[in-house]
């Protein structure tokens, strides 16, 4: 049964962080986007130690350092790649290419590196992923192909990627809790010095505090540890692509929330994220296939 739900722990992760545009639209308009990603990491990396230290599962012995460290710092990268990738390119290239790209990555990081030949059904739901992320986000304006900021975009896919990676291994024989709790701990400790550089009036208003709250505790902590527990059953690669549901739900917010409008490519474009997404957890439906899609073909 556990196995079954690991790619719906993953899902579920995927929706919360489709909520992070929105809650955005609703923060102070003085907060800085690299600012709200650090506050980001530092209210989820407090909420995830606390929730450690209560239930006391803090295991630092058992913990691999070099692979801790790196896992932290690819979470650590992403954020200010990613939100400076938007910022130069619009949000509808930064977020195709960055979110696009890491499933393609991260399949191509385990077939290189430890030898897992992603599954026929991976390519096929990752085709139609990214497809579909493509047509989602072709209504958007505000599109600037800047070489800066594909690059940017790009080392923030190649980041997530390599955090999941790192985290699917971190998350074998321990805790979830305990890994994603030091790991967002050494996150928000590298991005500390953004909270200096910017400027931080907004969070001590009732905007900045429900947006720092809200950003933390569900699209970090709880958003994360999801994700992690769902690495224990599902590949990385397969686990990347199933993210893919970040830009669907967030383009439905979007139109429900705050009055965006999609033309009828966009929602064509959900419907093959849908079928993509679909056609990777259908699998899970059988005990056989619970640990994971992508096994090694030779």
């Amino acid at each position: 049964m556990k196995g079954k739900l690991s790619p719906l722990f993953i899902l579920l992760a995927a929706m919360l962080w489709g909520t992070t545009g929105t809650t955005q639209a609703f923060a102070p308009e003085s907060a800085h986007p690299i600012a709200i990603g650090a506050t980001r990491l530092a209210v989820g990396g407090i909420f995830l130690g606390l929730m450690v230290l209560l239930i006391g599962k803090l295991d630092l012995k058992h913990l691999p350092i070099k692979t801790t460290i790196l896992a932290s710092l690819s979470m650590a990268l992403y954020q200010p790649l990613f939100f400076s990738a938007v910022s130069i390119t619009g949000v509808a290239i930064g977020t195709v290419i960055a979110i696009g790209s890491a499933p393609i990555l991260s399949g191509l990081i385990e077939w290189l590196y430890l030898k897992k030949r992603p599954a026929k059904v991976w390519w096929c739901s990752t085709f139609l992923s990214i497809i579909g992320c493509l047509l989602l986000f072709s209504n958007k304006e505000s599109v600037n192909v800047d070489p800066v900021g594909i690059t940017m975009a790009l080392g923030a896919g190649v980041s997530f990627a390599v955090y999941a990676l790192v985290s699917s291994t971190l998350v074998e024989g321990r805790s979830s809790l305990s890994v994603v709790a030091v790991v967002f701990t050494l996150s928000a400790i590298w991005l500390s010095p953004f909270l200096l550089i910017f400027d931080m009036s907004w969070i001590l208003s009732f905007r900045g505090i429900g947006a720092s709250l809200q950003l933390g505790i569900m699209t970090t902590g709880i958003a994360y540890f999801l994700f992690a527990k769902g690495l224990i059953h599902v590949s990385a690669s397969t686990a990347v692509t199933l993210t893919l549901a970040e830009p669907l739900t967030a383009a439905v917010l979007g139109v429900f929330l705050l009055g965006e409008y999609l033309n009828i490519i966009s929602w064509l474009g959900i419907l093959f994220l849908l079928l993509g997404i679909g056609i990777l957890i259908w699998p899970f439906r059988t005990p056989a296939n619970e640990k994971e899609l992508s096994i090694a073909q030779k």
